[in-house]
């Protein structure tokens, strides 16, 4: 019944971001006409959490290594918003999008709904 997923990130500057997932993140991409890309994310995972105050929705991208993809991403420029935190069941960081946004990055410490 369901197939995918496509999420959206709402940007004043969308082509600066494009770029930064084309051409940083190196994601596999298609043009779905007039430079408007669509990029292909690695397999996903969903979870629900309970909310302590309004209702939100968060993306993080998941590594096996955070040092590891914190070092590459730095080579290429890329700005983070503090260190590493560990919480236990997972090491946490925040990629600094070129538009201001914050785009979470995390190494999973518990077995996840893709294969770990």
């Amino acid at each position: 019944m369901i197939n995918g997923t496509h999420a959206i990130i709402y940007s004043k500057d969308a082509d600066a971001l494009r770029a930064f997932f084309r051409d940083v993140l190196e994601l596999r991409h298609v043009d779905a006409g007039g430079g408007w890309l669509l990029f292909a994310l690695p397999p996903a995972e969903i979870a629900m959490h309970p909310a302590e105050g309004e209702d939100s929705v968060e993306l993080y991208l998941m590594c096996d290594d955070i040092e590891a993809a914190v070092a590459r991403l730095r080579e290429k420029g890329v700005e983070f918003d503090g260190g590493i935190t560990d919480q236990g069941w997972g090491r946490l960081t925040t990629i600094v999008l070129p538009d201001g946004g914050r785009l979470g990055l995390y190494e999973p410490r518990h077995p996840t709904a893709i294969g770990g």
